[in-house]
């Protein structure tokens, strides 16, 4: 019998959502001092950040691993 539990807690979350979601608990400024990449720091937006996450592997890791960080806060 195969298991329904998927224990990777980002199966299913899309980056945007992850973007969203982390925006909206540490605002922009504080996302940016945290993770000090550009799409957050000057002139931010979702769509120029899931841009840059999307085709920069390193920063996509910073933020999946901050936002696995902010769940686990909450447990």
């Amino acid at each position: 019998m195969i298991s329904s539990s998927n224990k990777d807690p980002l199966h299913g979350i899309t980056l945007k959502v992850i973007v969203e979601r982390l925006v909206n608990k540490y605002g922009w400024k504080e996302l940016g001092e945290i993770i000090k990449i550009n799409c957050f720091i000057d002139n931010p937006s979702i769509n120029s950040s899931l841009k840059f996450l999307r085709k920069h592997d390193w920063a996509r890791k910073k933020v999946e691993h901050l936002y696995i960080d902010a769940i686990n806060e909450n447990d």
